[in-house]
């Protein structure tokens, strides 16, 4: 027989007192730290324990006591529910407070390497509509709140698994949806009416799409089953006034293709402000579209971003950083770091699109840019040549095959080394590369403080951190850049 668990506690009358990581807040009870989401310092709560470890537990407010004084009103109706913007109900004061102390944080507790003074954390230049591109899921199974799980309207409906509550009978009439994925529950979406990260006209887009699909009976995907035509949605739009539009399909049944270009022929008469309408039918497993065939529909295959008097293309698999105008900010900052005179050879790693080496290639003797996508790195060598810059060179591979002693004794020992790598951070071949290539100055550019802090450990002996300039490209999220500045402890190699 087996044994029962042993219920989890209710832990009355807590006062949240910190900003965690993750968009949490943190509690601590007797000699226990508990995290608790969509709570901000000063907040009186009763919570329930979900998750109960050794050292700490997970837990959920099921009554607010009393609300802290720094708390703001969420400008959001999906606030809550959607795990976007966490921090909707901090004010943005206090998130850059707490973004200021989470680079810190991890630099020392992570890296424990010697530090400056850090600068104050640029903050964005705006905090609402700053994105340039969003990405939505379509669903058979969208998500259902406990609200209409209890609301008994509708047809009978499954609820399933993993819903909002325990398993049961869902009256629910409508199940398609486009929106967000669910955080822990990777099959269902939450519908978005209105995300107010971008510029309004994405909304008006996705919500026609939405109810053209249902008024035409088009079938939304299924992830568990795998069938369904309409399956994701990216748009993006770019400083230049341009929008691109890529919907990705799943044709399973005869006509489906006509029946695709049918959505898209009446998004296009519908918003004559589309200038890059593409499809994919994608069979696979997953929503990435890195490895399929992007078909343009109408239109250009590109749109244009623009920085300084530089412009640069980009396609639907290129990346670009999704908050312009504080990019500039960031690159501005990388920039400044690398203290170019002209005379310098910089190596750009995980140069994407090529915008840093195009952005400091005019300050540079050359600059040589490294990325994984070939797509992308095509692009960087179409925008070395919109904007006349004759001094880069672009390879495309996994950094870690790519940059190896051959490449550096072919092309040169950098001067100077730009570096700004996935979440992941550096691959350890890639730190031992750039330890052996002894550059004068590394300019770290990081998405993930934390991983940043890991690779800075593994130079520390060779490389001291002379500046780091947290920057913030996403309000209302945990997330933050961040950038050191590393000089070599000594030029004599």
């Amino acid at each position: 027989m087996s044994r029962k668990k042993k219920p989890l506690p209710i832990l009355e009358n807590v006062t949240i007192t910190d900003v965690a990581a993750e968009g949490k807040s943190i509690a601590r009870v007797n000699d226990m730290v508990v995290f608790v989401p969509f709570t901000v310092p000063g907040d009186i709560v009763d919570l329930q324990v979900r998750k109960k470890k050794h050292s700490y537990c997970e837990a959920e407010v099921i009554r607010f006591i009393e609300y802290s004084k720094v708390r703001e009103t969420p400008m959001c109706a999906h606030f809550g529910i959607c795990g976007g913007c966490k921090w909707q109900n901090l004010p943005y004061s206090e998130q850059l407070k707490a973004k200021q102390k989470q680079v810190y944080n991890q630099l020392t507790r992570i890296g424990k390497v010697e530090l400056p003074e850090m600068r104050p954390i640029l903050g964005s230049v705006k905090t609402k509509e700053y994105r340039n591109k969003l990405e939505f899921g379509c669903s058979n199974k969208r998500w259902l709140t406990k609200e209409e799980i209890n609301s008994g309207n509708g047809d009978s409906v499954s609820c399933g698994d993993d819903c909002a509550i325990a398993p049961q009978k869902a009256p629910i009439s409508q199940r398609n949806a486009i929106g967000f994925h669910i955080t822990g529950a990777f099959d269902k979406i939450l519908p978005i009416e209105k995300c107010m990260l971008m510029d309004n006209l994405h909304n008006d887009i996705r919500n026609e799409i939405r109810d053209y699909a249902i008024a035409n009976g088009l079938t939304f995907f299924d992830l568990r089953e795998q069938h369904g035509l309409l399956r994701d949605i990216i748009i993006r739009n770019s400083n230049t006034g341009e929008w691109m539009v890529i919907v990705q399909f799943h044709f399973d049944n005869e006509g489906d293709e006509q029946r695709a270009k049918a959505l898209l022929e009446h998004i296009s008469a519908k918003f004559p402000q589309i200038t890059s309408l593409m499809y994919v039918d994608n069979q696979k497993c997953n929503d990435t579209i890195g490895d399929q065939d992007v078909i343009t529909f109408k239109g250009n295959d590109h749109i244009f971003e623009t920085m300084e008097d530089l412009k640069f293309k980009v396609g639907p698999k290129s990346f670009y950083q999704t908050n312009t105008e504080q990019a500039y900010h960031l690159y501005s900052v990388a920039r400044e770091f690398a203290g170019l005179t002209g005379n310098e050879l910089v190596y750009d790693l995980y140069t994407g699109t090529g915008t840093i080496a195009n952005f400091v290639a005019r300050n540079a003797r050359k600059v040589i840019g490294i990325e994984y996508v070939p797509e992308a790195i095509e692009d960087a060598k179409v925008n070395s040549g919109i904007n006349g810059i004759g001094n880069t060179l672009f390879y495309a591979g996994d950094m870690k095959d790519i940059l190896n002693d051959d490449f550096i004794a072919e092309h040169g020992r950098p001067d100077v080394i730009i570096t700004d790598p996935p979440r992941a951070g550096m691959h350890a071949d890639v730190v031992k590369t750039i330890l052996r290539a002894a550059p004068k100055r590394i300019v770290y550019v990081s998405c993930n403080p934390a991983t940043q802090a890991r690779d800075i450990a593994d130079l520390d002996a060779d490389y001291k951190v002379m500046e780091v300039q947290p920057v913030d490209m996403f309000p209302h999220t945990p997330h933050v850049e961040n950038v050191v500045l590393l000089e070599r402890r000594s030029y004599t190699i």
